[in-house]
């Protein structure tokens, strides 16, 4: 993973700003800890204020551009934390997880090092209401390869609470789904360089045509009249809650 995000790194903090709506969302599911260890913590979106937070990335690119904070960061993966056991009172991976080389594992680690809750946000990869998809089909098979099923998640961690997470329309964090009501967006290859899902599918010049063709002509607002009427929408992202 360290390797991949030393690629995508680059102004992946511009384009990748923490939305304050999800935040507040995984803030919450938080509880009143006071000590927060982020795991996959890139260069540090939704970590919340006003705690002791100690980040664990991989990528020294994703490092460097955190800004400036109190934050312990440490360099490392989640199958193997460099903490004893129960350091923390919660902990929290926000779309992290399908990058990580043994899932079961990093869980287990993190319910090792934690105490109280465990927060993840992620993406079920059963869910096909995105019109990106038909586009570009191969985003659904990547899906499916490297999200766990919203099941696996009890299997590992036992009880979980899983909730929705709309997404607004003018969402300021650039992950894939982010620009369900800004189509153009995603013909632009500085917004989509920020997006792990393209860099680990390839050319898409070709797929991303056809979305063009059918901006100019007015197709794709013809045909998601609705979806511009939207504020926020589901777009398959989930928050597992682990008490």
């Amino acid at each position: 993973m360290s390797a991949k995000y030393d690629r995508i790194g680059i102004d992946y903090a511009q384009l990748r700003k923490p939305d304050p709506r999800i935040g507040a969302r995984i803030e919450a599911a938080l509880g009143d800890a006071k000590t927060v260890l982020n795991v996959g913590a890139g260069t540090g979106s939704y970590e919340p204020a006003g705690r002791t937070l100690t980040a664990v990335e991989p990528s020294a690119k994703m490092i460097a551009q955190r800004p400036a904070s109190p934050t312990r960061v440490v360099q490392g993966v989640a199958e193997d934390l460099p903490f004893a056991n129960n350091s923390f009172d919660a902990a929290m991976a926000v779309l992290t997880i399908h990058h990580w080389t043994d899932q079961a594992k990093g869980l287990s680690e993190m319910r090792r090092v934690t105490k109280g809750p465990l927060v993840i946000l992620t993406y079920d990869p059963s869910f096909r209401d995105f019109w990106l998809l038909d586009y570009v089909p191969q985003l659904a098979a990547l899906d499916d390869g490297q999200m766990p099923p919203m099941g696996s998640y009890a299997k590992w961690l036992d009880e979980v609470e899983i909730s929705e997470i709309p997404i607004p329309h003018d969402c300021t964090d650039g992950f894939l789904a982010a620009y369900w009501r800004r189509p153009e967006a995603y013909l632009d290859p500085r917004i989509r360089a920020a997006m792990s899902s393209f860099h680990a599918i390839g050319d898409v010049s070709r797929e991303l045509s056809q979305l063009a063709s059918d901006l100019a002509d007015g197709t794709w607002a013809r045909n998601h009249a609705d979806l511009l009427e939207r504020d926020e929408r589901d777009c398959g992202y989930r928050l597992v809650t682990a008490h």
